[in-house]
């Protein structure tokens, strides 16, 4: 896996010498814009059918019948993947040979900063391809940096979105615990934060589960252990469970099931781009990063049905399924995480099966045991066009987890998983530090507008809000 991945070179400071301007129509300033088009370009916008609609786009042409100009209707307030169609109908519509050797400038007249922002991130996002094992024919749309562009946010963003896709597209072949040290360990290098890492004997001794769901594997189960900012500021720490693949274990999946486990490690994709973001953009906090990484393995060494392992917290859960091992990974992590009394803690898995059951493959289930902080981020969720939806931690559930022989059993086997995983991994943080649980698929299933087909982020912008507002 190449650890040098970055964002496509989508962006120029200078224009070429075929320069092509895009001018964004507000949606309701539409009508009066066509009031003011001669009778020619009337025409010619009607016969190609360019009504209004948001997202839709009008080539103009000059007296050679080369375009000259792109109209394109945008909403109000322009999102992250909302403009990335309008990117993705110029491709459609132009040669490869043209877009290979012109550029585009945005004309944003009316837009504010914010707007411009989002636009060029969308624009960027329309060129992701994964491509380290098939070449790809896919032609870069350049565009010209606008002025009012915050070019430290898009940078910021982009980096960490791609790489959180790149991580999560990459089979598990080339992907694994060492792989993703070394991911985070060159990340900590760029930005001068510092890592530790346990495994062996010293996360045998103090991270049971975590040792004990990643024994079954050749490649070597660890926790990952990132550190950035200054003591005095508050401190946020963000975990992420990393099984860089999941057969099931001894409960092994079917392999309809199994096909896609490499995206299994997703919610450390989206801890590690978090966290990249976070000290990009200087947001003052004193951050923490922890990734459980194991690969859940059948092997003579793999952990059975049945067994009783003692966790960090001193709890003991009898496995019931060795499928639920996201659970316990985690567990030894948000015991460690809460240790030092961190002020927030948030969490990404990729985690049930049934979280899509209930909320389909684009709305992560988000869990939280402050729920002002719940209503707060799901509210930002929805304004940052990147939704989440607050679930219960429904404490008569209890019972649901209760075992027989030990203090918790990992898996209820019964409807509701996505809550009684919650309600499990809140047992195992110490004190009552303000936390969220964000249960994502990591998934596009066919391929949209700024989200090619593969890994792709879910609540990232979201929580990278709420975090702003809150200590920024």
């Amino acid at each position: 896996m190449s650890q040098a991945f970055t964002s496509p070179k989508t962006f120029l400071t200078k224009s070429k010498a075929r320069d092509i301007p895009v001018f964004l129509i507000p949606e309701d300033s539409f009508e009066s814009w066509l009031k003011k088009q001669n009778k020619e370009l009337l025409a010619q916008a009607t016969e190609e059918g360019f009504t209004g609609e948001p997202s839709s786009i009008f080539l103009e042409r000059d007296v050679k019948g080369c375009v000259a100009t792109i109209h394109a209707v945008v909403k109000k307030e322009i999102t992250g993947y909302g403009f990335a169609k309008i990117a993705d109908s110029i491709r459609s519509i132009l040669s490869k040979d043209l877009l290979e050797t012109c550029s585009f400038t945005l004309k944003a007249e009316g837009f504010n900063k914010e707007d411009i922002t989002q636009a060029h991130i969308a624009w960027a996002l329309s060129n992701y391809a994964f491509d380290p094992y098939k070449k790809n024919d896919k032609a870069l749309l350049k565009l010209v940096w606008h002025k009012d562009a915050d070019r430290k946010r898009v940078n910021a963003y982009l980096d960490a979105v791609f790489l959180l896709r790149h991580l999560i597209n990459t089979p598990a072949n080339d992907l694994g615990p060492d792989e993703m040290e070394a991911t985070v360990r060159t990340m900590s290098k760029t930005h001068g934060a510092k890592v530790k890492v346990i495994k062996g004997a010293a996360l045998e001794k103090d991270f049971p589960l975590i040792h004990t769901v990643g024994k079954g594997s050749p490649r070597a189960p660890r926790l990952i252990d990132l550190s950035y900012g200054k003591a005095k500021d508050p401190k946020v720490t963000i975990v992420g469970k990393g099984v860089v693949f999941d057969t099931g274990g001894l409960d092994i999946k079917p392999s309809q099931y199994m096909r896609l486990m490499k995206k299994d490690m997703g919610g450390a994709a989206h801890a590690l781009a978090l966290a990249q973001m976070i000290i990009a953009l200087k947001v003052p906090v004193n951050l923490r990063l922890l990734i459980p990484c194991v690969e859940n393995a059948v092997g003579g060494a793999s952990f059975r049905p049945g067994d009783v392992i003692k966790s960090r917290k001193g709890l003991t859960v009898e496995n019931t399924n060795t499928d639920a091992e996201g659970r316990l990974i985690l567990a030894d992590a948000l015991a460690l995480a809460s240790e030092d009394k961190p002020d927030f803690i948030v969490d990404f898995a990729t985690l049930t099966g049934s979280a899509r059951a209930a909320l389909g493959p684009d709305v992560p289930a988000m869990f939280s045991n402050n729920e002002t902080l719940a209503n707060s981020l799901q509210k930002l969720s929805i304004d940052v066009d990147d939704p989440l939806w607050a679930m219960p931690l429904w404490d008569a559930y209890d019972s649901k987890i209760e075992s027989d022989i030990a203090d918790l059993v990992n898996s209820a086997d019964q409807p509701g998983d996505l809550i009684y995983s919650a309600l499990f991994l809140q047992k195992f943080l110490n004190g009552t530090p303000d936390w969220v649980h964000l249960d994502v698929f990591a998934w596009e299933n066919n391929g949209r507008p700024g989200r090619s087909k593969g890994g792709t982020e879910m609540g990232l912008r979201a929580v990278l809000a709420l975090i702003e507002e809150r200590y920024g």
